[in-house]
């Protein structure tokens, strides 16, 4: 039986590397406040099964996720993986012992995480690493030439087929690519946190990913009365409305919305096939304020 295929269709980000633009970040299957263990184990091994059952070929991760869980959890839930999904990880942080992200950035913490994540997942080598840089949701202005070098160098060393970026800026995605090829850009955007807006279509242009993180608001579900009024208009909810937005804005745009429901999975995935009209789109895109 053939896989169904997620609404917008598959991306490629190099090489033997193609992914649905429909994905799914696994951070929610770890504890509340991605800290400790999933409250139900079980339930969490379902959804990531589900994923599979509807034919998403993209899961984004992190070992830094429980930390450990989330990944511990994916392998036990799909490992041996199946042939053609593809683990998005990323590096570039911890966890300390009160839940907090202090960064870790130093060549031996990402030498280190890299090879926890190769562990922790069952790999021997990762498909996708993003260098992990900024703060929680805005970029850090500054250098990155010595993280991504240390990424590339195990690149080098075939422990990773493609390098990406978290949480950066223009500048920043310009200076790793003077390093290394990028394949994916991840950062915090969606219908209404626009700055990114000129490089997402910079990187469509050069057909790089771009990975929008929050992208139904984060931890504070969107909340717009224009939103709300072109959902109502087309017999359907905001969240939906918001994600079809996404994968409609450029081709570009890869989806990873996250979630420990089976129910809630598939409303996503339906959610983004809606087909949204012209003039439902001009509302929508003034909702946000580029630049």
């Amino acid at each position: 039986m053939t896989a169904p295929t997620p609404p917008g269709g598959t991306f490629d980000l190099g090489g033997d590397l193609t992914v649905t633009r429909f994905g799914y970040g696994a951070m929610q299957l770890a504890g509340p406040h991605v800290f400790g263990p999933p409250a139900d184990r079980a339930a969490a091994v379902e959804v990531l099964r589900q994923v599979i059952d509807l034919g998403i070929t993209h899961i984004d991760t992190s070992d830094y996720y429980g930390p450990f869980i989330t990944n511990e959890i994916i392998r036990e839930a799909l490992h041996p993986y199946p042939q053609d999904l593809h683990i998005v990880t990323k590096v570039g942080a911890r966890r300390d012992a009160t839940g907090g992200w202090p960064p870790a950035l130093e060549p031996d913490d990402l030498r280190r995480a890299v090879d926890e994540n190769l562990e922790r997942l069952g790999l021997d080598v990762l498909d996708v690493v993003n260098l992990r840089v900024g703060d929680f949701d805005t970029p850090t202005a500054g250098s990155i030439e010595e993280p991504f070098t240390v990424l590339a160098g195990l690149q080098q060393q075939g422990l990773i087929r493609h390098l990406g970026l978290s949480t950066v800026d223009a500048e920043q995605v310009a200076q790793a690519q003077s390093i290394a090829p990028v394949a994916c850009v991840q950062n915090f955007y969606n219908i209404a946190h626009r700055v990114d807006d000129d490089l997402v279509d910079s990187l469509a242009e050069q057909g790089i990913a771009y990975v929008p993180y929050f992208p139904l608001g984060g931890f504070t579900p969107l909340q717009s009365s224009a939103l709300d009024a072109v959902a109502a208009r087309l017999g359907s909810t905001p969240m939906s409305v918001a994600l079809a937005w996404l994968l409609q804005r450029s081709p570009n745009i890869l989806l990873i919305p996250g979630t420990s429901s089976t129910e809630h999975l598939h409303e996503n995935i339906t959610g983004a096939a809606l087909e949204l009209p012209a003039d439902a789109v001009s509302e929508l895109d003034a909702i946000g304020v580029a630049g």
